[in-house]
């Protein structure tokens, strides 16, 4: 074949096979650098919008799984409270009991006993008014109608979110606040367990109940018996508010677990659409490397043939 000066096809075409390795280098490269086969819409338009959608939906995950972090710490402050009510020998509901019992035993002097009942009521509203965490109280609330400062009848806890098609679903689980309260404000009686009056107008609430004035009469007697039921009927009440909200503890603990391996699993999922092999992208980017060096000194003796043509004019 014969030598032009116009046209060195050697030339273009080791200048071609340049360009199309040089696109290719850039590519692997990026893919490198990047970590990701399919970084923009304009790799793979499906899959990076699939990709796009599943990152969304961790994005959702993580929130929820921040509200159950939250939602944690408020059931286990509740929780604690409700269990340090019910108290134990020493403290609490419990102690509360054994001193009625013991005041009924006959000429024990019922006002000094009385000053510890006091230090129990006292402390009972004490501990349920700390219960309090992010603003939230459901031990002790407000009841007034048509409030703005008034506690929210329930709660609802984020507990998990789902995405079928274009439609995302947020689940909840529901925390009716009436169900803990153990002192309520504002309303036109007062109806959490412990502040409740049992007997009507005479009777009292197991935060009012006195027995410093009892005497050893059978009327009295009686009385010491109906408060003794009523602090009874607390422990029972205090104790099922406790068990529900333990429950509802293990339930978020639950849904939090299984927030987490979902999010691990729909980043393993992008992972596997969108990620670049590193192994065959290193080893792709030495090939490609060698072949750039090929096409270079390809080019360069093809540019020699003109070089040559020159010298026979010399």
């Amino acid at each position: 074949m014969g030598s032009s000066l116009l046209t060195n096809s050697s030339a273009m075409t080791a200048l071609q096979t340049l360009r199309n390795v040089s696109t290719q280098l850039a590519t692997t490269q990026n893919r490198i650098s990047t970590g990701q086969r399919v970084s923009t819409a304009s790799d793979n338009a499906a899959y990076w919008s699939i990709a796009t959608s599943m990152r969304s939906d961790n994005a959702a995950l993580s929130a929820v799984s921040d509200s159950l972090g939250l939602s944690a710490a408020t059931v286990d402050t509740e929780y604690t409270a409700l269990t340090s009510v019910i108290g134990d020998k020493n403290s609490g509901l419990t102690k509360l009991q054994a001193l009625l019992v013991e005041a009924k035993t006959a000429g024990i002097d019922r006002s000094k006993i009385q000053a510890d009942v006091t230090q129990i009521q006292n402390q009972l509203k004490s501990t349920a008014d700390s219960a309090t965490i992010n603003g939230i109280n459901w031990l002790s609330i407000d009841t007034t109608p048509s409030s703005s400062t008034a506690t929210p009848t329930s709660f609802n806890l984020v507990s998990s979110y789902s995405r079928v098609g274009n439609t995302p679903t947020i689940g909840s689980i529901t925390v009716t606040t009436a169900t803990y309260a153990l002192y309520t404000t504002g309303g036109s009686s007062t109806t959490g367990i412990l502040d409740a009056v049992v007997g009507g107008s005479t009777g009292a609430s197991v935060s009012s109940i006195n027995i410093g004035a009892l005497t050893d009469s059978a009327t009295d007697q009686t009385k010491l018996d109906g408060y003794i039921n009523q602090v009874t009927a607390a422990i029972n009440s205090v104790a099922s508010a406790a068990a529900n909200l333990g429950a509802v503890k293990n339930r978020i603990a639950t849904n939090t677990e299984f927030v987490k391996n979902l999010m691990d699993s729909v980043d393993r999922g992008v992972g596997q659409l969108v990620d670049a092999d590193m192994n065959a992208e290193s080893t792709r980017l030495q090939a490609l490397q060698t072949q750039q060096q090929l096409g270079v000194q390809a080019l360069s003796i093809a540019n020699q043939n003109s070089q040559s043509i020159l010298s026979l004019f010399r």
